[in-house]
C-alpha cells in the first residue's frame, strides 16, 4: 500500500475534521453530516485489508451502535478512522495481538469514543489531549497525539509496556493501519512475545490483556518466557500504567523519538 495523494487527502481530512468538530459539544455534527456517501473510506480500507500481509479480522458491528459511535467520534466516514468506526466493531491484527477500536463487538466490547471518555477528554465534543485508537495483548496503548503528548500533532504514539514511556512512532493513522496490515510486527515486538503466544492470545478477550511479574519494564522482567503471566481487565492495566508512570517520575517526561522497532 504505497502512499498516494488520495491517502494524504484522507489524513488531512481526518485531522481537519477532528480539529473543527471537537471544540465544543454544541457544535457536534449530526450522523447524516458525518456519513459520506459520495466518497466513503471503507471500500479503500477493505482493499487495504484484502491486500494485507498480516492476518486481519474484521469484527461485525451493530448499525445503531455504529451510528452512535460515529456521532461521538465526530469524524467523517471519508476518513479511515470514521470508516472503521462506522463500518465495523473493530479490527483484530495477528490473531488479536493488536486490537484497533471501532464501534464495538462482543469480542471487543469497547467503542473508540466511549473508551476515550474520561481518559483523554471529559465529555463528548471536547477536544482530546490525545486519542486512544488501539492497544495490544501485553498492555501497550496506541494513541494519536492531539497536543497532550507534545509536538508532532496527528502522529501515533505508543505507551510501551517495557518502558512505560510514550514513544513517537512517527506514523499517521493511515500509516499505522499500514504497519498493522503489512509491517514487521514480529520485529516491533522483539523480546515481547513468549513461546506459544499465538495460541494464548487467540483465546484472549479483547477487553483483557496479559500482565507479567516481574513487570516488563523492570530489569528482572526482560525475559518474558520466565515471567509469571496472568490476565487483567484492560481498564485496570491502563490505570496501573499511568499510576506507575507517576510513581517512577516519568509522567511528564518528554516522549522518546521514533521507535526503531517500527518497520512500515
Amino acid at each position: 500500500m504505497s502512499t498516494s495523494f488520495r491517502q494524504i487527502c484522507l489524513v488531512a481530512a481526518l485531522l481537519s475534521c477532528m480539529a473543527s468538530s471537537m471544540k465544543a459539544q454544541n457544535h457536534m455534527r449530526s450522523v447524516d453530516e458525518l456519513i459520506n456517501k459520495d466518497d466513503p473510506g471503507w471500500p479503500i480500507v477493505q482493499q487495504w485489508i484484502k491486500n494485507a500481509k498480516n492476518k486481519v479480522e474484521v469484527l461485525s458491528c451493530d448499525p445503531k451502535k455504529a451510528k452512535d459511535a460515529l456521532y461521538k467520534t465526530q469524524v467523517t466516514t471519508r476518513s479511515p478512522m470514521g470508516a472503521i468506526v462506522y463500518s465495523c466493531g473493530g479490527l483484530l491484527i495477528d490473531d488479536g495481538w493488536i486490537r484497533i477500536l471501532g464501534s464495538g463487538n462482543s469480542r471487543l466490547n469497547r467503542t473508540l469514543p466511549d473508551w476515550n471518555k474520561g481518559k483523554t477528554f471529559k465529555q463528548f465534543g471536547e477536544a482530546p489531549s490525545f486519542l486512544l485508537i488501539a492497544d495490544d495483548a501485553i498492555g501497550g496503548f496506541f494513541a494519536i497525539n492531539w497536543g497532550g503528548l507534545g509536538k508532532d500533532m496527528g502522529k501515533v504514539f505508543y505507551l510501551a509496556p517495557d518502558s512505560l514511556e510514550w514513544e513517537n512512532l512517527n506514523l499517521t493513522y493511515s500509516d499505522f493501519l499500514n504497519f498493522c496490515f503489512n509491517g514487521d510486527i514480529e520485529k516491533f515486538y522483539k523480546n515481547l512475545r513468549w513461546t506459544n503466544w499465538r495460541s494464548d492470545v487467540s483465546k484472549l478477550d479483547g477487553n483483557s490483556v496479559y500482565t507479567f511479574y516481574p513487570f516488563l519494564w523492570t530489569k528482572e522482567g526482560k525475559d518474558i518466557n520466565k515471567n509469571h503471566k496472568g490476565t487483567v481487565p484492560i481498564e485496570e492495566q491502563y490505570t496501573l500504567n499511568l499510576d506507575m508512570r507517576k510513581q517512577l517520575g516519568i509522567e511528564k517526561k518528554t516522549p522518546t523519538s521514533e521507535r526503531t522497532k517500527v518497520a512500515p
